[in-house]
């Protein structure tokens, strides 16, 4: 929302405490969805955000999934039928990663956001090799599966099926932090909302999440960094670079 998104809709188990998240989050809407035992989400839920994501303008698949699964399952089938862009992270890639090779996806505007290790399982290699040719790999894995890749870390690469590649220069370490990932991918979403293409969502979106970065840890240190500072430091970030 800090970075334009207009209305935000996150979907979660009716097993979470809902009075809670209203509270922690009032400017964000909620849609309940069936959940299992351990309170994520349930294959039961498909027609319901089915439904709901065909008045979405972008949807964001992965932060806080956890690895049932019957999560699994949902989201994979999700990412099959689902035609809107679509940002996948976290945990969304770590239930895809086994049937990479197998899936067809409905949307043609898609972004993968892994970091070292979630890229490693994509790909079937070492977490060593990924950081060792991350351009190179990030380039194959973004023409070979058609789709755009954010590859998050030291100098963030982003690339494009048709070849384009961009490398981020803002950013430090106290950003590898619980969370900050997240704020990434909530970033594109909402460039991805604004009208922005997938290539220039991801690029931009690294850029001002990384200037983000960088203004709090001036702040607080990059020792104390984390994710909520990030989100704070929005504002100022989109003002310094516009």
């Amino acid at each position: 929302m800090r970075a334009g998104a207009g209305l935000v809709t996150l979907g979660v188990p009716r097993g979470i405490a809902v009075p809670l998240i209203r509270k922690k989050m009032k400017e964000v809407m909620l849609l309940a969805l069936p959940g299992n035992a351990d309170c994520s989400l349930s294959s039961g839920g498909f027609k319901e955000i089915k439904r709901f994501s065909e008045k979405a303008d972008v949807i964001i698949i992965g932060p806080g999934l956890g690895g049932n699964v019957f999560t699994a399952g949902l989201v994979r089938r999700l990412v099959k039928t689902i035609a809107k862009p679509l940002v996948i992270d976290a945990d969304g890639l770590n239930v895809i990663a086994p049937v990479l090779g197998r899936l067809k996806v409905a949307s043609k505007e898609v972004i993968f956001t892994p970091h070292p290790g979630e890229m490693a399982r994509l790909c079937g290699i070492s977490v060593k090799e990924v950081q060792a040719r991350r351009l190179a790999i990030a380039r194959k894995f973004s023409r070979e599966h058609k789709l755009t890749l954010v590859l998050k870390g030291h100098r963030t690469v982003v690339a494009a099926p048709d070849g384009r590649t961009y490398v981020n220069k803002t950013g430090n370490p106290g950003m590898a932090t619980a969370g900050s990932g997240d704020v990434l991918s909530g970033v594109i979403g909402a460039f991805l909302a604004q009208g922005l293409g997938s290539f220039d969502a991801a690029r931009y979106a690294a850029y001002l999440h990384g200037l983000a970065g960088d203004l709090a840890a001036r702040e607080k240190t990059g020792i104390s960094l984390i994710a909520s500072d990030i989100i704070d430091k929005i504002p100022a970030a989109i003002k310094r670079s516009s």
